[in-house]
C-alpha cells in the first residue's frame, strides 16, 4: 500500500493515515543523541517502542488522561489522531540527571526536593533550548489558561507512571512529553501526543540503579537492545517473537 509521508522525524515517520483526521506512526530503529550529534541503529527498537508507548498510552487512557492514541497497527505503526503539536516538551524530573546535574553542580541519581517541570522548545535548529512561561507566552506558542492545563496534566502523568513502573522494579527518573490540540467542531482539547519509551524516559532498577533507557546509546554503555527488551518484558508487552524487523511501508514521495 502506497501511503504519503508527511513528516519523518529522528526517531518516527508519519504518513497519512487511512480515514481524515488520523495519521500512521511508524517507529524506527534509528537512534540519535545530542542533538543529533551522535547516530546509529538500535535493532528492533521500534517494535518494543510501538509496544511500550501503547501500552503506556492505553493505561494513561484509563485514568482519564485525554492522548491522540488510537490503535496499534502491526509490530511497527500506530494509528494516531490528528493534531496541532504544541512546540513545547514538557520534562519532568524526579531525580537529577542528565544535563541537569551539569546545570546546577548535583550529583547524578540526587533527589530532587519535589518533582521539578521544565519546558523547552522544540527546535532541533536551536538544540530545544529551556524556555519560561515568559518565553512561551510573550511568542504565543501557548496561552498561561493552555499551560497551567499541560502543567497539570504533565503532574498526573508524573504520578500514575512513577507507581506503574514502581511496580514493576523501576524508577522514572524523568521524562519528556509533548502535547497536540486537537480541533472537533470548533472544539479544543488538549490531548497527550508523541510517544512514552524508554528514549524519552530515564528509567533505572530500582535495586541497582542500572540504566534502562536511551542513556545506554548516549554514553556507549552497551547492552541497549537488551535493556528496551526489560522494559517491555517488565511491562509485560515483549512481542513474541522477540523483535523481529517488518519493512516500512511503501512510500508515495
Amino acid at each position: 500500500m502506497r501511503r504519503k509521508r508527511i513528516y519523518e522525524g529522528k526517531a518516527k515517520v508519519l504518513f497519512e493515515g487511512p480515514e481524515p483526521g488520523t495519521i500512521v506512526q511508524y517507529f524506527k530503529d534509528d537512534a540519535t543523541a545530542f542533538n543529533n550529534q551522535k547516530q546509529g541503529v538500535i535493532t528492533g527498537k521500534g517494535v518494543l517502542n510501538n509496544r511500550i508507548s501503547e501500552y503506556l498510552m492505553l493505561r494513561l487512557a484509563e485514568i482519564g488522561i485525554p492522548t491522540h492514541f488510537v490503535r496499534r497497527l502491526n509490530m511497527r505503526e500506530q494509528l494516531v489522531r490528528e493534531v496541532e503539536i504544541i512546540p513545547l516538551e514538557l520534562v519532568v524530573r524526579n531525580v537529577a540527571a542528565g544535563s541537569f546535574c551539569k546545570r546546577f553542580g548535583m550529583e547524578e541519581g540526587a533527589t530532587l526536593p519535589r518533582s521539578i517541570v521544565e519546558y523547552y522548545f522544540k527546535n532541533d535548529e536551536l538544540g530545544d533550548p529551556l524556555v519560561s512561561e515568559e518565553h512561551i507566552t510573550a511568542f504565543g506558542w501557548s496561552n498561561p489558561r493552555e499551560l497551567d492545563e499541560i502543567f497539570q496534566l504533565g503532574l498526573r502523568i508524573n504520578d500514575f507512571l512513577c507507581g506503574l513502573f514502581l511496580g514493576v522494579g523501576l524508577r522514572l527518573i524523568d521524562f519528556k512529553l509533548e502535547f497536540g490540540r486537537l480541533w472537533e467542531n470548533e472544539e479544543m482539547q488538549l490531548v497527550l501526543a508523541d510517544e512514552i519509551s524508554p528514549d524519552s524516559c530515564r528509567l533505572w532498577d530500582v535495586e541497582t540503579n542500572e540504566k534502562l533507557d536511551k542513556d545506554r546509546f548516549r554514553r556507549d554503555l552497551g547492552g541497549v537492545e537488551e535493556a528496551y527488551q526489560e522494559v517491555a518484558r517488565r511491562l509485560g508487552v515483549l512481542p513474541e517473537a522477540g523483535p523481529i524487523d517488518i519493512k516500512g511501508p511503501k512510500v508515495l514521495q
